[in-house]
Formats: structure tokens, sequence, C-alpha cells
């Protein structure tokens, strides 16, 4: 009796970094293991890679499936039917029992599950240099903005960059979103990003958020402008910086560089127990397929990549935590652990800016931040900007 074929599935991803290509090779064996065959289709860039995905899925050429976001980047594909579900595998495993209300509310359009959520990224962890803070008499990390502020005058005082940052919009947008969420707190947060409460955003708090997002521009160095982020990461994996703004990808460079959480660099990831925990991530979605064995190897896929071994393996070298909490957090390191605990906690979730504002919205108020964080402007022009381009 012949044996029978593998399910084949091509995977266009944008996971090519160190540590990237690592974990996305573990998602690849454990497919295999299930009985699966990956076509690795890689591309730099998630903007390229997204591109590439959208021309082959409406040029009628679609691969099996393909990363994108956890956001509404994937909306359109839904809403003109160019997208499977993949309804059976979400509710034989339960995905309404431990998925995050942010992540369900992504994937889940008009009661259908159409993407597969592999991992939980958190934009604004603070990352500090132990040997920068050292040297500068930083005796312990800081606790609220005041105490940043504070340990970063030391810094600079030292001779040191108090403040790691690439001068680019995204990372730009990082930095407000750090502060909006740790200054600001929940409810403003909500307001802003969510609700678009012009009174909010045109209020004192939020005017205060701003203030304290110009501030720290005062403490990046000259050389900012245009830096990639991996390379202000590495400003802290030699020491020459003390604190940087960045999603939990940067741990693979602290990894990279053998440098361990706890002992060689600190990770933070908000000011007190009731900070705000951002959620954002990746997802495979399932382009529009009426073959039989087509249809099999998204299912298998979904079920694979959402495995508590599978995700363990994947999220241990990809530096993003696990989709579910009922994993081992031992095999993880600690800055993990920490964020698996916040997880557990669900008055702590919050989505990040595309879950919240549409493609057009997040790139008008990048714009106003990134004019605001490089140029001399009044704070009350910066509100008045923003309140107009979130209006609906």
């Amino acid at each position: 009796m012949a044996q029978k074929a593998p399910l084949r599935a091509e995977v266009i991803h944008w996971w090519t970094a160190g540590g990237e290509s690592a974990a996305v090779k573990s998602l690849a064996e454990a497919y295999k293991a299930a009985g699966g065959e990956w076509v690795d289709t890689a591309v730099a860039l998630g903007e390229q890679a997204r591109a590439v995905a959208v021309n082959r899925i409406v040029g009628g050429k679609p691969p099996t499936a393909a990363q994108f976001n956890t956001s509404r980047q994937f909306l359109d594909l839904v809403e003109q039917g160019m997208l499977n579900p993949v309804d059976a595998v979400a509710q034989q495993e339960g995905w309404d029992k431990f998925l995050p209300e942010t992540v369900l509310n992504v994937i889940r359009v008009k009661g259908h599950y159409y993407a597969a959520p592999v991992n939980i990224h958190m934009p604004t962890w603070l990352w500090y240099s132990k040997a920068a803070l050292a040297k500068a008499g930083v005796a312990q990390e800081p606790r609220s903005m005041d105490e940043l502020f504070a340990a970063m005058d030391k810094l600079r005082a030292a001779g040191l960059t108090p403040l790691a940052h690439g001068g680019q919009a995204w990372q730009d947008n990082i930095v407000f979103t750090a502060v909006l969420a740790n200054q600001g707190g929940r409810d403003l947060y909500l307001k802003v990003l969510r609700d678009r409460d012009p009174k909010a955003i045109q209020g004192e708090a939020f005017k205060q958020v701003l203030l304290s997002f110009k501030r720290l521009q005062g403490y990046v160095d000259r050389n900012s402008p245009g830096r990639n982020w991996n390379d202000a990461t590495a400003l802290l994996i030699g020491g020459k910086a003390g604190f940087q703004f960045m999603g939990d990808w940067a741990k693979g460079e602290f990894t990279l560089a053998r440098q361990q959480p706890g002992r060689d660099y600190g990770c933070i990831p908000g000011f007190g127990p009731q900070s705000p925990y951002i959620i954002q991530g990746d997802v495979l979605v399932f382009p529009k397929s009426r073959q039989p064995e087509t249809v099999q190897a998204q299912l298998l896929l979904a079920k694979v990549v959402t495995s508590p071994a599978a995700q363990l393996a994947f999220n241990a070298r990809k530096g993003s935590i696990p989709i579910r909490t009922d994993v081992d957090a031992g095999a993880l390191d600690l800055c993990a652990q920490k964020g698996l605990a916040i997880m557990k906690d669900r008055s702590r979730h919050l989505g990040n800016g595309e879950v919240y504002l549409t493609p057009d919205q997040n790139g008008a108020l990048a714009d106003i931040l990134t004019a605001y964080w490089n140029r001399n402007l009044p704070v009350e022009k910066v509100q008045k900007d923003i309140a107009a381009a979130l209006r609906d």
C-alpha cells in the first residue's frame, strides 16, 4: 500500500533574523512531526512579506498560510471572503478559554476564527544595562517616570547615553505608547486610542504624557536618527547606554551576545503592579481554498502552532511569550516568566494602537508624534493635531 503523502503547507513569513529563524524552524519541525510538510517562504520585512502574501492571494496563487500581525491588517481579506476559517480547531482546542480578549477580538470575526495566534509580544518593555547603571551609581531599577528621569540624569553625568533609541517613526511610537500606558494609565490609554475622545486628548493628563514623551528625546545621543532598533540594543549590551524602550524581541540580541537577564541586563514590563500590559503579536491566516488537501493542511497547521509544546519551543526562541498560560514557565527566561505571570491578570491586558485604530489613523498619529519628537512644536498644537487625526 502506498504511503499517504504529507499535508504540504507553504507558509509566507518575515521571521528572518537569527533568533526568529531558529523559532520558525521549531514550528516547521512540529508540523513535520504531526504528518505535514512545511514549505518555507521567508520574505524580509513585515510590510514586504504581507504585500507578497496579498498579491499571491489576489492573483489566485495563494500560499497555504501567511503571517500577519495581531491587528486589523487582514480584516479586508476576511471581509472580501479571501480567507478560510479554522473554526473546527478553535472549538476543539477551546481557544476562547485561554486566549486574551484583545487577541480574540482580532482573530474572531462574526463568530468565525480566521487566524491562528502564534505568540504574544509586549512592545513597551524597558530594558537596562546593569553595567551602565552600576557605573552611574543607580542602585535600583526605576519604579516611575520620575525615577527614570532621575536615573537618566545620573547616566548622563557619568558620560553614558541615558536612552538608547533608534530615531524611526515606529520606534518613536513605542516610546510614546510606553509613556501613555505607564504615566497616563489604563483609563487614559483607552480614552485616547480606543475611544478617540477629543476631551481626553486635549486634556491636562494627556498633555503631561506628551511633555514626558518629548522630555525623553533630550536623553538620546546625536547618532539616534535613523538607527536600527538592534543597534540601539547593542549600546546596552556594550554598557554604553542605560535604558531602551523596545519590545521583547530585543531579548534575542542579548541572547546572541550571551547575556542573561538578571545578571547582565534588566527588564521592566511596567511601573508598578497595576501597569498595563500591551498585547501584540503574530498570527497565521489561511487563504481561501476549496482543495480538500489544502484545507486539511490549514487545519493541521492551526492545531500544531497553537499546541502547548510548539508554543513553548517557538516562544523560547522568539523572545515572545506563549498565547496560553498552561505551559511550563520554568522553561522560559526570567523576563518571559514575568510576562506570563502578568498575562494571568486579565485586568492588565490592553491592545496596541493597531487593534483600536485603522491603518490610516495609525499612520497619521505616527507622523504627528515623530514630528513632535524631532521638532520644537507647542504641545497644545500636537494635542489638536492628534484629536483631528483620530476623529471618525
